[in-house]
């Protein structure tokens, strides 16, 4: 077994659970810092006009990054169950498949959001718009290196190294916070600054995946055959990663819905919903990075055909993950003008982002659990599911609901309608879970 690999089928679950997964959280608080440094440093260098544009162009960048995720959660899931199973010879062959695909999509995608800007941004109303353009045109650079690092991380997860990702993203964060404070504060370049900044360290995180996967045997060779695509495997991966990236996809989509309805309310009231993202995505990334863990840890078990230690991972999972969602529940009940204040000196800003904050925290505790369940469901190869249930929670409730009670309450009804909203995956998940169609393996079945 490689440096860094971890077999998740053997020993105490509780201890699996927390030993991979705790670098997946902290990677994940290193990730949210990452993306968090743009906006406080804009926010305390360039005005709430900054906040406001990086916010919207932000949302689009946001759903292009889980479209990857998605996609690269198939070959995950793949990975970890061929590793389950100790099929070593098809983990170099779906290495490069992944990666060869998600270098693709990321060319792609990077020359449609540079073309598309205006109008993405334009749908979206944004209130700063030159500005917004800036930030999304430079950051489409980087999407290249998006998709092509969640390849690489994705791999490296399959196989139970949660560790490498974390030392990669910690060298990004301090990068992108350097060439921020250099850019911004130092050069006064304003929002474009801060796109190069997030480009640049996109590109280091790339790079120093690939450098410490080719010391890995079998995950990922330097010759030009590596980067063969195998029509079987990228079958399956597309067939389990689409469902993954259409999840995603409905998801950042409903969100573009909300941004909108927040935008009608003017500029200090975007920027400060862009601060309450940010700290909301910190709370969030403990729930989701365990629930990522979980996955793994579930595909792993599945693949080794032990069914009820896979069930067993479920709900220790869930176990952590409602605890962590009461205490961030609290604490930003408590603290929410000070978390607040560390991203703009605008009282306008601050007093706006604390009503999103006191609101829509309180939907922390349904994420906690149906997103674990969803962690059960693509574990077992059943991402369309997970895909259904996001339909239901994100367009059927947080977009009907939003814009019903934003047209009855305001303001204060569209944070209710976005705090609520997640419940409905909660009983779905159960309903998943009771029936029993995850008990199978797919390194057994898709040969």
């Amino acid at each position: 077994m490689a440096s860094g690999e971890r077999d998740l089928t053997r020993g105490s679950v509780w201890r699996q659970v927390l030993a991979y997964a705790m670098p997946l959280v902290a990677s994940s608080l290193l990730q949210a810092l990452y993306s968090m440094v743009d906006t406080v440093i804009a926010g305390h260098f360039a005005g709430s006009a900054a906040i406001s544009a990086i916010n919207n162009s932000g949302q689009i960048l946001n759903i292009l990054t889980k479209i990857a995720i998605g996609i690269t959660t198939g070959g995950n899931i793949i990975i970890g169950q061929y590793y389950g199973a100790k099929e070593q010879g098809r983990l170099g062959e779906a290495s490069g498949t992944l990666l060869s695909l998600s270098l693709l999509l990321g060319a792609a995608t990077a020359v449609g959001l540079y073309a598309g800007a205006y109008p993405l941004l334009g749908l979206l109303g944004a209130p700063a718009m030159e500005q917004s353009v800036a930030y999304l045109r430079i950051c489409a650079v980087g999407m290249v290196f998006v998709f092509g690092y969640n390849a690489l991380s994705a791999v490296l997860r399959g196989v139970g190294d949660s560790r490498t990702p974390l030392l990669i993203i910690g060298v990004a964060t301090v990068v992108n916070t350097v060439l921020d404070l250099w850019f911004v504060a130092g050069l006064g370049m304003g929002t474009a600054g801060a796109a190069l900044a997030t480009t640049a360290a996109q590109a280091v995180s790339f790079g120093m995946a690939l450098v410490l996967m080719a010391r890995r045997t079998g995950l990922l060779q330097p010759k030009l055959s590596f980067f063969r695509m195998h029509g079987a495997l990228l079958r399956l991966i597309l067939r389990l990663g689409i469902p993954s990236a259409l999840q995603m996809t409905i998801a950042g989509f409903s969100w573009l819905v909300v941004t909108f309805l927040v935008n009608q309310y003017g500029v200090n009231v975007s920027a400060g919903n862009g601060v309450a993202i940010k700290i909301k995505d910190i709370c969030q990334l403990f729930i989701s990075a365990m629930a990522s863990g979980a996955t793994t840890m579930i595909a792993q078990n599945l693949g080794a055909s032990k069914f009820e230690r896979a069930k067993d991972v479920m709900y220790t999972a869930m176990k952590i993950t409602c605890a962590m969602a009461a205490a961030m529940i609290v604490l930003v009940e408590l603290f929410a003008p000070q978390m607040a204040a560390v991203f703009t000196n605008e009282a306008a800003v601050r007093d706006a982002a604390v009503l999103n904050l006191r609101i829509e925290i309180l939907g922390q505790i349904f994420y906690a659990v149906f997103m674990v369940y969803h962690a059960l469901a693509i574990g077992a190869g059943h991402s369309t599911f997970a895909m259904l249930s996001s339909f239901a929670n994100c367009i059927v409730f947080r977009v009907v609901l939003s814009l019903l009670f934003n047209h009855l309450w305001g303001i204060y009804g569209l944070y209710a309608a976005c705090a609520v909203a997640p419940s409905i995956s909660v009983p779905l998940g159960w309903l998943y879970t009771r029936s029993g169609v995850w008990r199978r393996s797919l390194a057994k079945t898709e040969k």
